[in-house]
C-alpha cells in the first residue's frame, strides 16, 4: 500500500497536536495521536509515535507523560507561561493606542502561543467592547516609520493634527505643512504613544502623540541636536510633564500632607529629596512644566497640596482657581 504524501509531515503533526491542544491537564493519548494522523491520511502505530517523541524531545520540546487511566503526553516549559500571557492580553486590551479591531486581531495571536484549553481561559478575560480606543488604524505603520527613523539616524517628516468640535481632523499650520524631526525614542505615557524628539528649527525637544501624526516618511537626511539627547534622562522628562503637556519648566516647591507620600514617590520617583515641614506636612522640590494639566493633578488632592515657590508660580496657581471658580459662580 502506497504511503500518503503527508507521511514525511508526521513529525510536524504530531508537535502541532501537541503544542495546539495538550497542557498539563489535558495530556494528549497515543490513540488520541492516532486518530489525528489519520484524519491526514497518515498510517501509524504506537510504537513508531513512541519514537517520534522522542525525537521531538532530542529537538528541545519539553514533553512530559503522565501515567495511568486518561493520561497521555503534554508540553510543559512553553515560551509563554500562562500568567505571563495574561499579562500581555490585560496590556494590548487597556492600551487606549491600540484600536479596538486590532486588540482582537493580537489578542487572537496572543491565544495562538497557549494550547486551546489555557486560550479559553484568556479569552474570558477580554473586554474590550465599550473601551476608549484609538481610532487611527494607522499607528502600527506610523511606528514602524519612526523606528526607520531611528534606525537609520534620519530625520522623519509628518502632518500633526487635532479634532474639530465635528470630530474633523485640523491640520496644525495647514494641512500642506510637514514638521521635520529627528526622531530620539518612542514611549507610553497617560495611555498615549508619543514620539520624543529633537525639532531643529526651533532648536529644543519636543513630543508628538503618534496616533495623530500621518504621513510619515523618513528624510534621506541625517539627525541632528545629538547634544541634546547626549543626557537626555526619558524619566525625568515624565516627571517635568505632566500629562505630557509642554509648558515653562520651573523648580517648583510643594508641601503635602504626610498622608500623600505614595502619591508624591509615585510621580517624582523615590530618588526624591522629602523634607519634613512639621509634624504633618513634608515638601520636596522638583522640576515641573508649568502648565493647566499640573495644576489639574494638585486640584485633585484638594487642600492636601499646597506651593510654597516660587512667587509666579504661586500665583499661576491662584488664577487657575479663580478661572474655575467663576465658572460656578452664578450657577
Amino acid at each position: 500500500m502506497p504511503k500518503s504524501p503527508n507521511q514525511k509531515l508526521k513529525l510536524l503533526y504530531i508537535m502541532r497536536l501537541l503544542l495546539e491542544q495538550s497542557d498539563e491537564n489535558h495530556p494528549v493519548s497515543i490513540s488520541e495521536i492516532i486518530k489525528y494522523l489519520n484524519s491526514f491520511d497518515i498510517a501509524d502505530e504506537r510504537k513508531s509515535i513512541y519514537a517520534d517523541i522522542e525525537s521531538l524531545r532530542l529537538f528541545g520540546m519539553d514533553i512530559l507523560q503522565q501515567r495511568g487511566p486518561g493520561g497521555g503526553y503534554y508540553v510543559v516549559g512553553r515560551n509563554f507561561e500562562l500568567p505571563e500571557l495574561k499579562l500581555l492580553v490585560d496590556s494590548v486590551q487597556s492600551s487606549k493606542f491600540i484600536t479596538y479591531s486590532k486588540t482582537l486581531s493580537l489578542i487572537k495571536k496572543i491565544e495562538g502561543l497557549a494550547s486551546v484549553h489555557e486560550a479559553r481561559m484568556l479569552h474570558r478575560q477580554v473586554y474590550v467592547k465599550n473601551r476608549i480606543k484609538s481610532m487611527n488604524e494607522s499607528i502600527y505603520y506610523n511606528v514602524d516609520e519612526i523606528h526607520n527613523g531611528i534606525s537609520q539616524d534620519c530625520k522623519i517628516r509628518f502632518k500633526y493634527f487635532e479634532y474639530s468640535l465635528s470630530k474633523e481632523r485640523i491640520y496644525r499650520h495647514g494641512k500642506e505643512y510637514y514638521y521635520v524631526i529627528r526622531p530620539f525614542a518612542l514611549t507610553y505615557d497617560d495611555d498615549n504613544y508619543y514620539m520624543i524628539g529633537y525639532d531643529g528649527e526651533d532648536g529644543i525637544i519636543k513630543h508628538f502623540r503618534v496616533d495623530k501624526m500621518t504621513d510619515i516618511s523618513v528624510v534621506p537626511e541625517k539627525r541632528n541636536g545629538h547634544d541634546c539627547f547626549r543626557n537626555f534622562d526619558l524619566s525625568e522628562y515624565f516627571k517635568i510633564h505632566f500629562g505630557m503637556f509642554t509648558g515653562k519648566a520651573e523648580k517648583v516647591t510643594l508641601e503635602f500632607a504626610n498622608s500623600l507620600i505614595g502619591a508624591a514617590i509615585d510621580r517624582f520617583g523615590m530618588d526624591t529629596v522629602i523634607v519634613p515641614s512639621d509634624d504633618g506636612h513634608f515638601r520636596i522640590t522638583a522640576d515641573v512644566a508649568v502648565s493647566p494639566q499640573f495644576f489639574g493633578w494638585l486640584c485633585g488632592f484638594g487642600n492636601y497640596v499646597r506651593i510654597v515657590s516660587p512667587t509666579n508660580v504661586v500665583k499661576q496657581m491662584q488664577e487657575h482657581i479663580s478661572s474655575i471658580e467663576m465658572l460656578y459662580r452664578n450657577c
